[in-house]
């Protein structure tokens, strides 16, 4: 499971996850817990790996779970197809 694809980003910051990531956001560094609107985040605040373009609320967005890279809908869709 490389590539986990996300509809939309919850907010620049960060984007809530269910339980079956969390080891993979552990494993990336990218795990938040601790806030009133949920038990598991995704940290995305540096934004994506390619280019350092933060991600806006509403956004698509990919996690590489093998890399911990965040990467926008563009960068992310171009390395699913180089992947394959």
């Amino acid at each position: 499971m490389p590539l986990i694809r996300f509809e939309t980003a919850d907010t620049t910051e960060r984007t809530q996850i269910g339980e079956g990531l969390v080891r993979f956001a552990v494993q990336a560094g990218r795990l938040e817990t601790g806030r009133d609107e949920g038990r598991y985040f995704l940290q995305h605040a540096d934004g994506c790996g390619e280019s350092g373009e933060r991600l806006a609320p509403g956004d698509p967005f990919f996690f590489d779970t093998e890399t911990g890279e965040i990467l926008c809908d563009e960068h992310g869709r171009t390395r699913e197809e180089t992947d394959r």
